[in-house]
């Protein structure tokens, strides 16, 4: 049999002589023959170790099957796929093949149940590119790579060839790759205007490395997978969002100015205050991470993970929280979804059966490095109601309006779980419960579009559930794996997949193995956290091996101006949130997004436009005065000089601490606006 039989307006399913092809909307998708088979079923024994959230993961394959043979039938509007690994035998994997809300839809049944190994290929071509996969940190274009998706530590350096990496990897087993992620997911965006969406947490390897196939490998036969086609990357992300939800609007707040990270106790804070506000720093709130309490450990400060005020580290907060808040500065702290041993909320937790067990029916207790914690148990409703109860006395009611969502990737996988899932099935959907859990606990509160929580963590279905990404834990150096640079791709790749509002630690975090914050390094990174949703500053996790942002008076007066700068823009910003909040359209976008002719942009990682109408080029290597910017064609204007410019081309522009590579279009509506940031 053959011929071309169409499922419905949008689907094709064409019938060869010795195999089938299937296209939505003239895309073709998926397609199978004899000699070429789309689906490998089979059988895999795994062992994952995690230490402090890094894991190692081995796979020994015992058996991986070609399914050669195909029998096809139309079934009411659908076609039904049969698959065997010989002409005539049993069927081993079915496939339901749909359309549904203009999607594609394609269903899985095993008529084995001992598959644990699933292998699925795509069609693809050599000039496609490929984009998405959650939040990837080293590569934005992901053509020519496999990325394993597991949510986890992303690792110290994230590079094999580099000395941090290494020593990360031999002193702390902690030193990660390229693919290392906190927000991992199964979803791609094509270049042919498609998205394609596996419906599965169990471990997941999308291999983009062969020419004329993407292979998508599962550690299980995933429920289902959705394609969808757009006629515009806009609309496709839009597309995206539409099936997954959309992060809320950032509160009003946020636009004021700089969120300062700043630890040590009230006394701290309040002269770091007068310090800044005397240089005309615009400052929307003071981040105190330690605000519950801290230890000192050997990776450095770390907090005291008991989620109350610490009257002795914070005298008189809750007086002060007031005081800050009538001068528009707001409090924001930090937490995470795990209890300290040492804390009465471990005790309360595991008195009442809040926390997860392991296999001798005890609390299971995770390594954090030099301190233990119970993990509270998502799957246990009445565990859930209690730690929104958490937040909302001992944050919300207690003023704060915001904090950091932390951690949500550490779920080992040898845990037990009061639902009696497979941990190594639950421990992708761990980030979008701990999400939903604070989103849950401020919309009660009746406190959406006022707080503000950033997570690192993330999963298919956090879009709806998180306010804000940030980047993790990057170092504080120049790498492009793990500096500086690694937040760009990080804020594309999410944004492609349906988060769109990103920003990152000013400075970065880490300092490990010689890792020193420099001066230039803070000032760089504080210019790009101008254009971004939202700046905030850190510490890190060695202080004093950090410079800060008052390190001294040119710091200050740069990160002052910066908040200048950022303010200013803050009703474009806003509009651009307003957007991302409407129709998914991330804030910070690829240069295809609007310029999807021009061959060049779908390569270039390190510059983004922020919004339609500003370009942003960071200067992300040290010791630099000038700055080659890739002008696609339109006309663009220097934002610190003026000057005009004709896209189509390389542009070498003068860089000088301050003044990072930003340009505007000429026509934009917002031009005026623009046009204030010549004279900060």
């Amino acid at each position: 049999m053959s011929g071309t039989l169409n499922v419905t307006k949008g689907v094709n399913v064409e019938i060869l002589q010795d195999g089938f092809e299937v296209a939505l909307n003239g895309v073709v998708l998926l397609q199978h023959t004899i000699q070429k088979p789309m689906l490998f079923v089979g059988y895999g024994e795994e062992t994952i170790e995690m230490y402090r959230g890094n894991f190692d993961i081995k796979d020994y394959v015992t058996e991986r099957t070609a399914l050669r043979y195909a029998n096809v039938e139309e079934v009411e509007g659908a076609y039904k796929i049969d698959f065997s690994s010989f002409n005539n035998g049993d069927t081993m994997l079915s496939l339901i093949v749909k359309e549904e809300e203009n999607r594609l839809k394609v269903e899985y049944q095993k008529h084995d149940a001992n598959i644990n190994r699933f292998w699925l290929r795509v069609a693809a071509d050599k000039q496609e590119k490929v984009y998405g996969c959650g939040e990837q940190l080293s590569h934005f274009n992901m053509r020519g790579k496999n990325f394993p998706l597991w949510t986890s530590e992303p690792g110290v350096g994230r590079n094999k060839q580099t000395y941090v990496t290494w020593q990360a990897d031999v002193v702390d087993r902690a030193g990660g790759d390229y693919y290392n992620t906190n927000f991992p997911q199964p979803t791609y965006v094509s270049s042919k205007k498609y998205y394609c969406h596996v419906e599965t947490t169990a471990y997941a390897d999308f291999d983009f490395r062969n020419e004329t196939f993407h292979e998508l490998q599962v550690w299980e036969v995933p429920e289902y997978m959705l394609f969808e086609t757009a006629d515009t990357y806009l609309e496709l992300v839009e597309k995206i969002t539409g099936l997954f939800g959309r992060q809320p609007e950032l509160p009003d707040w946020v636009y004021n100015g700089v969120v300062l990270g700043i630890q040590g106790g009230t006394d701290v804070v309040e002269q770091k205050l007068e310090k800044v506000l005397a240089k005309g720093m615009k400052v929307s709130g003071v981040w105190c991470q330690d605000w519950q309490g801290k230890r000192i450990t050997s990776f450095g400060k770390r907090l005291m993970w008991n989620w109350k005020w610490n009257e002795s580290e914070y005298p008189e907060l809750d007086k002060k929280i007031a005081e800050w808040k009538e001068n528009d500065i707001r409090f924001l702290g930090y937490i995470n979804p795990y209890v300290a041993i040492e804390g009465d909320l471990y005790k309360e937790a595991e008195d009442k059966g809040y926390l997860a067990l392991n296999t001798e029916g005890n609390t299971y207790l995770v390594d954090f490095g030099e301190f233990y914690c119970g993990v509270v148990d998502f799957t246990n409703e009445e565990a859930t109601q209690w730690y929104k109860q958490v937040i909302k006395e001992n944050m919300i009611d207690f003023g704060l309006d915001g904090w950091m969502a932390d951690f949500g990737e550490y779920l080992p996988t040898d845990v037990v779980l009061k639902n009696g899932v497979d941990a190594k099935i639950m421990h992708n959907a761990w980030p979008t419960m701990w999400a939903k859990a604070n989103y849950e606990a401020v919309s009660e509160a009746g406190k959406l579009g006022e707080i503000v929580y950033f997570m690192r963590a993330g999963y298919t279905g956090i879009q709806k559930y998180c306010t804000l990404l940030w980047g993790g834990d990057q170092s504080v150096d120049w790498s492009l794996d793990d500096g500086l640079a690694s937040v760009i791709p990080a804020a594309l790749s999410s944004g492609m997949s349906g988060c769109g509002l990103h920003h990152s630690d000013i400075g970065g975090y880490t300092s490990l193995h010689g890792n020193k914050r420099s001066k230039e390094l803070l000032m760089r990174w504080a210019e790009m956290g101008a254009f971004t949703p939202m700046m905030r500053t850190h510490e890190g996790n060695r202080p004093d091996d950090c410079f800060q942002f008052d390190g001294d008076e040119e710091t200050l007066e740069h990160l002052a101006r910066m908040s200048n700068v950022y303010v200013t823009m803050a009703p474009y910003i806003r509009s651009l949130v307003e957007e991302n909040a409407r129709r998914g359209i991330p804030v910070q976008r690829p240069l295809f997004m609007h310029y999807e002719e021009d061959e060049k942009t779908y390569d270039i990682q390190y510059q983004y436009l922020f919004g339609e109408d500003v370009l942003v080029a960071p200067v992300h290597q040290e010791n630099q005065t000038e700055w080659e910017v890739y002008l696609p064609e339109d006309q663009w204007v220097h934002v610190w000089s003026g000057e005009e410019h004709t896209g189509g081309s390389v542009t070498v522009v003068q860089a000088p601490l301050g003044y990072p590579p930003v340009f505007y279009r000429k026509k934009s509506i917002w031009s005026e606006l623009f046009s204030k940031l010549l004279h900060i």
